[in-house]
């Protein structure tokens, strides 16, 4: 399954990237 998201703003701080047990790659961040 693909998903497609566009989010426009500026970031408050740098993006936390992640992954979980199963080698997904999960990024965090904020806008403002």
């Amino acid at each position: 399954m693909i998903n497609n998201v566009v989010l426009v703003g500026r970031l408050t701080k740098d993006p936390d990237l992640r992954y979980t047990q199963g080698g997904d790659a999960v990024a965090t961040f904020t806008l403002a």
